[in-house]
């Protein structure tokens, strides 16, 4: 959400700044509904006062015996108080008109962050690794002989649908020791707060991190009225939802291990062989609920957290810096950390870490109290995977395949596979 009271103080700075992500000026019709949703609210406190005087000459008129004066006034009065109910209705309505239009403009993009369109303008500031030369051509995740025994889409179809898998027997594991594998590093090494919470959440919770009202479409909505979550950044984020915390409190730290469902409404014939983009899928992530001060030295150390778990894995990645129209709807910066997969001979996108400053804070109504003294202020908030499970497992087997169909699993993965090392041909663990 976004701050009226900046927009008022320089609304070309603002035009400006959204501009850069190609939406048009909007402060003209922004303000112009802040000026009459101002103007009712001013309109009702003159009738109220209004209403109020003629209610204390009411009972003088009586007094004096003034039967004229006293029915006058006791219509004034009547017809005041409509007038405060219909001016308040009025600014209700702005009120609510106003807060729609700014629900659905995005953030606005750091002054750091590189103009572009799309993401052929993305900027990359980090390589890491160096990708294996193969002395036979690499395949797909889904075309290893290894692998084919442990995920099947075919019965995944039958039980739900396209976009969909059944993970079985040694791949199964694999997925789960990864998932455990990312959790214990970001625990144990990284500091954050392991958390288990719900995966359906009520709308407003949504509407706190900035997946509704717009991107309604993009997420699965219950007969109820929860929704299932996207990413465990909606869970996690909301913990401060509506709270007023010490200064002391921060920063907080939290990850956690979660399903995820994403309707996938605008990838239609994209990525539809394998498991690379599912309606259902599983996600490591990392929040970060910070002071304003902090928030772009947590987002360097966010990525550092999220680009460690590749290195133990060993497995080539590069960083970018998305650039402004390519960054999703609430992010102020956005680093995008792609692994390489020998399979389709590229680098794919494993996990988004953002920077929103106080966007989100703003509609969650989340504020810390200052130690020093003074206002609340509101927090920000920032979310990145730390990593995209199902991605990590797709990026393991390709980097590992050998020629036989058979997969060199990463020794950080040793301990968690009860000391098992690879993949066999056959689809099982030695």
């Amino acid at each position: 959400m976004h701050d009226i009271r900046a927009i008022r103080e320089n609304p070309a700075a603002w035009d400006a700044a959204l501009s850069r992500r190609g939406v048009d000026a909007m402060s003209s019709q922004v303000l112009d509904l802040d000026r009459a949703r101002r103007a009712a609210i001013t309109a009702a406190e003159e009738a109220q006062a209004e209403q109020n005087r003629a209610s204390k000459e009411v009972g003088k008129a009586k007094a004096s015996g003034d039967e004229g004066e006293f029915e006058r006034l006791r219509a004034l009065v009547a017809a005041k108080k409509a007038e405060v109910g219909e001016m308040q209705e009025k600014a209700k309505g702005l009120d609510a008109e106003l807060d729609t239009l700014l629900a659905g403009i995005p953030n606005l993009p750091l002054d750091s962050v590189p103009e572009g369109v799309d993401e052929n303008d993305n900027v990359e500031i980090k390589r890491w690794g160096t990708p294996r030369s193969f002395d036979f051509t690499p395949k797909e995740h889904f075309d290893l002989d290894g692998v084919k025994p442990g995920m099947d889409f075919e019965v995944a179809a039958k039980l739900s649908g396209s976009r969909f898998v059944v993970l079985s027997g040694a791949v199964a594991r694999i997925h789960r020791a990864l998932a455990q594998f990312m959790i214990n590093t970001h625990v144990d090494e990284n500091g954050l707060t392991e958390t288990w919470a719900p995966v359906l959440v009520r709308e407003e919770m949504m509407y706190g991190t900035g997946q509704l009202p717009k991107f309604g479409e993009d997420s699965y909505k219950t007969t109820n009225g929860w929704w299932l979550i996207p990413t465990s950044e909606v869970t996690l984020t909301n913990i401060v939802n509506g709270l007023i915390v010490d200064e002391d409190y921060l920063p907080r730290r939290y990850t956690a291990h979660s399903q995820c469902f994403r309707s996938e409404a605008g990838s239609a014939g994209k990525d539809t062989s394998g498991m690379l983009r599912q309606h259902q899928f599983e996600k490591v992530e990392m929040v970060s609920v910070t002071h304003p001060d902090k928030s772009l030295e947590e987002h360097d150390r966010m990525t550092a957290c999220a680009e460690g778990i590749l290195e133990k894995l060993g497995l080539p990645y590069r960083t970018v810096v998305l650039c402004t129209g390519d960054m999703g709807f609430g992010a102020q910066k956005t680093h995008d950390i792609e692994v390489w997969l020998p399979g389709q001979d590229t680098y794919r996108e494993i996990s988004s870490v953002s920077t929103c400053g106080d966007f989100q804070a703003r509609r969650m109504n989340a504020r810390f109290r200052p130690s020093a003294g003074g206002r609340p202020e509101f927090l920000h908030t920032l979310n990145g995977s730390g990593l995209a499970v199902g991605r990590c497992l797709i990026a393991v087997l390709e980097n590992g395949q050998q020629a036989d169909g058979s997969v060199d699993l990463p020794e950080a993965l040793h301990p968690y596979l009860g000391g098992k090392t690879r993949l066999t041909a056959e689809g099982t663990l030695a």
